[in-house]
């Protein structure tokens, strides 16, 4: 009797362990894209500057199916830090990208 319970004890393990509702890859946020275009953006603008910091800001809805994705990064550039913003509009049923804005602010 014992056996059985242990056996069953572990095939419910094993099920559980298994059973992924959602699929076998985790979801990644759809503006995981998104975010390594602005950090390539950045590298590309201020390829000296030191990167401190990186955050995503949200999302604002736009017309019909667009969003702008906003991220900030910390940088420092010759001994001054700054910031920069990078604003990325984008299409939720196309994915395609509409526009990518670059703001420039003194830290």
């Amino acid at each position: 009797m014992i056996r059985k319970n242990i056996w069953m004890f572990f095939a419910a393990v094993f099920l559980v362990m298994n059973l992924n509702p959602q699929g076998t890859e985790a979801q990644k946020p759809d503006y995981e894209k998104y975010g390594r275009i602005a950090i390539a953006v950045v590298r590309a603008d201020y390829p000296e500057a030191e990167v401190r910091e990186y955050e995503y800001l949200g999302r604002v809805k736009g017309a019909e199916t667009n969003v702008t994705d906003s991220f900030r990064f910390q940088i420092k550039e010759k001994g001054k830090m700054g910031y920069v913003i990078i604003r990325i509009t984008h299409n939720l049923t196309n994915k395609k990208l509409l526009n990518l804005k670059v703001e420039t602010t003194a830290g």
